[in-house]
């Protein structure tokens, strides 16, 4: 798999985690020993297992909107799956920390986020950083489709060339 299948992957499945988080009947109400929210509107938890609110619920919606978007050819699958290794790393070590596990009352980030974040993460750099077959050629261009490079004129081209003397009568 390419970057640009990563980027049709996970921009699925995030654009699919966005639109579940928008429901609210797929939300369960969030743990008892769960941080507090100041922006607490939409929070709950996603299959009973990921925490949201709205704000992370966008979030995942442009994350799954720009990975569609890399797919479709119209931003670099590259720079989209190195983003996501840095944006979801420091998201995953932000939820271990337990002073910003909700991104200082914002978004939740804590319990199954975590795992969640950090193994994008690592998916993510994977697929970045790696070059495979098909990144190699997407990047130098395929020589296929090119124009065929100019040739000087050369003996074959002259006027003694049979191909293009004119037919004896």
């Amino acid at each position: 798999m390419t970057a640009r299948g990563f980027a049709l992957i996970f921009g699925i499945l995030y654009l699919g985690v966005g639109l579940l988080g928008l429901m609210p009947g797929m939300l369960r109400a969030p743990l008892e020993d769960a941080p507090p929210l100041e922006f607490d509107v939409m929070h709950g938890r996603v299959l009973g297992l990921f925490t949201v609110n709205m704000l992370h619920t966008i979030v995942h919606l442009a994350v799954g909107a720009w990975g569609l978007w890399a797919f479709m050819g119209n931003a670099s699958p590259q720079v989209y799956a190195r983003s996501l290794a840095v944006l979801f790393g420091v998201l995953g070590v932000m939820g271990l920390v337990p002073a910003l596990n909700t991104v200082f009352g914002l978004m939740p980030l804590h319990g199954h986020d975590v795992w969640l974040h950090l193994g994008t993460a690592a998916a993510a750099a994977y697929f970045g950083w790696s070059m495979h077959a098909g990144d190699r050629r997407s990047i130098a261009g395929d020589r296929r489709k090119g124009v065929p490079a100019q040739v000087e004129h050369e003996r074959r081209h002259s006027v003694p060339d049979r191909r293009r003397a004119p037919f004896p009568t």
